[in-house]
């Protein structure tokens, strides 16, 4: 803003107007000789208020401040409303508002003055004498000069404190701008150091109290993730040390399953030879039992035919016999014939001994009949005695052709029953062929998958243990992160913790025009400042 310009309408709008500056001019020697004394009581007052005393050191600066307030008043009593004014009330203005003086003991230090110099008017204009000469001036124009130097004194007043609020405005802003960067600097600080300890694992760091309540929501966030980020952690940390533990096992059981399941291929392979060869063995058996019945058929019809030859055998030892005895009978008749014969040969003995020497001859053939007929006797007897025996002898083989026909009888039982037998063995060492020769196939198929699964166990054990190299890989991995549960204790133990450091308690910030939050320190302004008051 141009504050020449800014001037103009000031001195326009309280028409301060060459008559009143006029009327200004007219009373400067009167505020020129009452100013000392006014000042006087001034900073008199000024030393009683511990508010405003701070402000001076000593009495050479008290006393520098009264002749800068007397050359400024000089200027305001001349009228002199130009660009140097304009420099001198804005020096003013902003040396009060970088000390702090409140605007309050300007404005109460300006009625003192005021109130001494409108005495002074007053009392110079006032007539000297009650009655008779000595007129002083018209009211009008005490009224005026009253006026005016009202006037300068509100204008003068009035610049100063614009400058003053606006110098305490740029002052609040400059300190709401260092708080707000201070603020962001130390946010950043902390959420720097926060990443810091995420980045270096470490997800126990909690982003401090201390931050502005503004930053309360990032930092409940913050927290909040980092929280949900270490319990997270912490049950995968948990979930993989389980992993590992399990793989651990999967890979003991898979070597195990893998040495037993090649143990289970050997022995099954085993047992498919071995059921080979009693397969072999039983369907050889089988063969032989279909064989046997076979042979045991063709025992069955020679017994048979045996016991039709036996048979027949009985009817002609029966037909021998019959024949035998018939024998004996015409052996009997023999015998009965030789004896009449012999009876025959005695009587013709007799008769030809009776004949005399004409019966010799017929009694030499008697006697040979006689002797013929004995031997025929004796032979009848040694035949009959042989045919007896031969019909006991036949008799005897009757019998056992008998017993040996039944004997065959009981034999092509047993034969039939022992055919059956044998054709039952022979059916059974067929089924038992065809159930081996199918346990054979389900044992080369259990061998043949045995030996896939050994293969497959091989791989889930090659598998197991590429797990357990990664699940233990990922648990180191994983244990670089220090959760509160691992505590000093855990994966980063020997880690260096990362340094905390605590932001600084948020400054206040300035929360009105003006007043002392806005101000610096005493200390850090130069005391010669001071003479510009």
């Amino acid at each position: 803003m141009d504050n020449n310009n800014d001037l103009d309408r000031r001195l326009d709008f309280m028409k301060m107007d060459p008559a009143t500056r006029a009327h200004l001019r007219d009373i400067k020697a009167i505020i020129a000789s009452s100013l000392p004394g006014a000042l006087e009581d001034f900073y008199q007052q000024i030393s009683t208020f511990p508010e405003t005393r701070r402000f001076f050191s000593d009495q050479r600066h008290v006393a520098s401040a009264k002749s800068r307030q007397e050359a400024h008043w000089d200027t305001i009593s001349s009228a002199q409303f130009d660009g140097q004014y304009v420099r001198a009330v804005t020096t003013v203005g902003e040396t009060h508002a970088r000390i702090g003086l409140e605007p309050r003991w300007y404005i109460g230090g300006y009625a003192l003055v005021l109130e001494a110099l409108v005495h002074a008017v007053v009392k110079a204009r006032w007539p000297k004498h009650r009655f008779g000469g000595g007129r002083g001036a018209s009211a009008d124009k005490v009224a005026a000069e009253l006026g005016a130097l009202a006037k300068a004194t509100l204008l003068d007043m009035d610049f100063a404190i614009s400058v003053y609020l606006e110098a305490a405005e740029e002052a609040r802003k400059r300190a709401e701008a260092e708080v707000l960067n201070s603020e962001r600097a130390s946010v950043a600080e902390s959420l720097g150091a926060g990443l810091a300890a995420l980045a270096g694992g470490d997800l126990t760091y909690r982003l401090p109290d201390t931050l502005p309540s503004e930053y309360a929501r990032l930092r409940g966030d913050f927290n909040s993730a980092l929280s949900t980020l270490e319990q997270t952690m912490s049950a995968v940390v948990g979930a993989a040390t389980s992993i590992g533990a399990s793989s651990e096992e999967i890979a003991q059981a898979s070597d195990d399953l893998s040495r037993r399941t090649e143990q289970q291929a050997a022995s099954l392979e085993e047992t498919a030879a071995a059921l080979d060869e009693i397969t072999s063995t039983v369907k050889t058996t089988a063969d032989g039992a279909t064989q046997a019945g076979k042979v045991v058929a063709e025992a069955t019809q020679q017994a048979n035919r045996s016991g039709e030859v036996v048979r027949q055998a009985v009817g002609a030892m029966g037909e021998i016999e019959q024949s035998s005895r018939q024998i004996g009978q015409i052996i009997g008749v023999i015998d009965e014939i030789a004896f009449q014969t012999n009876l025959l040969a005695l009587n013709a003995g007799v008769e030809a001994a009776r004949a005399g020497d004409a019966g010799k001859g017929f009694a030499v053939v008697a006697s040979e009949v006689r002797a013929l007929a004995q031997r025929s006797a004796e032979a009848a007897k040694e035949i009959k005695s042989l045919i007896m025996a031969s019909s006991s002898q036949v008799e005897s083989g009757v019998a056992l052709v008998g017993e040996t026909g039944s004997a065959l009888q009981s034999i092509v039982t047993k034969i039939e029953e022992i055919d059956g037998v044998i054709r039952n063995i022979a059916a059974s060492s067929k089924e038992q062929a065809t159930g081996l020769a199918e346990v054979n196939t389900a044992v080369n198929q259990m061998d043949q998958v045995v030996q896939q699964n050994a293969a497959m166990v091989e791989q889930a054990t090659a598998a197991t243990q590429s797990l357990k190299g990664e699940t233990l890989e990922m648990v180191q991995l994983v244990q670089q992160f220090r959760t509160s549960a691992a505590g000093d204790g855990g994966a980063q133990g020997d880690r260096g913790q990362i340094r905390r450091t605590p932001l600084p308690a948020r400054t206040a910030r300035a929360g009105r025009a003006g007043g002392a939050a806005t101000a610096l320190r005493l200390a850090e302004v130069p005391q010669d400042s001071w003479e510009e008051f």
